[in-house]
Formats: C-alpha cells, sequence, structure tokens
C-alpha cells in the first residue's frame, strides 16, 4: 500500500471515529493508536475536524 493510500485509509477511519464520538483528545489518542508521530496526528485532527464540519454542514 502506497503512503498516500495509508494516509487516506487512516483519514477516512479517524472520520468515521469522530463523527461518531466527537471529541479531539479520543480522536488525538485514536490516531497516535496507528503508529504516527506526535506532529501527523495533529495533522489528521485538524484534516479530519474540518472534513467533519463540511459533512455537518452539508
Amino acid at each position: 500500500m502506497k503512503s498516500d493510500e495509508k494516509r487516506s485509509h487512516r483519514l477516512n477511519c479517524l472520520l468515521r471515529f469522530y463523527l461518531k464520538n466527537h471529541t479531539e483528545h479520543d480522536l488525538y489518542k485514536r490516531a497516535k493508536q496507528m503508529g504516527v508521530s506526535d506532529s501527523t496526528a495533529r495533522d489528521y485532527l485538524r484534516t479530519v475536524i474540518i472534513q467533519a464540519r463540511k459533512i455537518q454542514s452539508s
């Protein structure tokens, strides 16, 4: 699996998790469980929250 495919898969999993849970702290912990660095986990957090807001506003 290519790195961009991994990232996409991780973001989709995190988005589904966030839409059910809505807590940033738990989302960050979930990203860290995927084995990514702190900065990558924070990047995923921002990306997922932005995507969730777009989904919820439509």
